[in-house]
């Protein structure tokens, strides 16, 4: 799961770059990334969209990474909070893949690739979770 969070990382930071002004062009070979980029909907509450992608691969990044510690490996408390929390990865995903299709009309490779990126993360954690079943507690030991 952190590996797909870092992934994740990659593609937002490389995005934010852009929408900061950083990086003047994108490198996009499929789709108008630069359309979907530039539109007013690229940002969320002042921030761009990417941004928050951004915020949300480091929790999740770093959440994974204290799962691993033999502390909290089998507490289950973490998997809720990784499913709880890539839940609404997706379902942001899902609303930013509407506007990109249905009020854009372009689609951004690299914000559809981030889109199956979070959909991989929910999907591994919602399987750590059933793996981890009812055996461990809510509350550290």
């Amino acid at each position: 799961m952190a590996a797909l969070a870092l992934a994740g990382i990659f593609i937002s930071l490389y995005l934010t770059l852009y929408k900061l002004g950083v990086i003047g062009e994108l490198s996009c070979s499929i789709g108008s990334c630069e359309t979907v980029n530039t539109s007013k909907w690229s940002r969320f509450l002042g921030l761009p969209v990417a941004a928050w992608g951004l915020l949300f691969y480091l929790d999740v990044f770093a959440i994974a990474l204290i799962g691993t510690f033999q502390r909290f490996e089998d507490e289950r408390i973490i998997s809720i909070v990784l499913v709880a929390e890539a839940a609404v990865g997706v379902l942001f995903s899902a609303w930013l893949t509407y506007l990109e299709l249905g009020v854009i009309h372009a689609i951004c490779i690299w914000c559809v690739t981030s889109a199956v990126v979070v959909t991989l993360i929910f999907l591994v954690s919602v399987a750590d979770l059933r793996e981890i079943g009812t055996g461990s507690s809510l509350t550290p030991a």
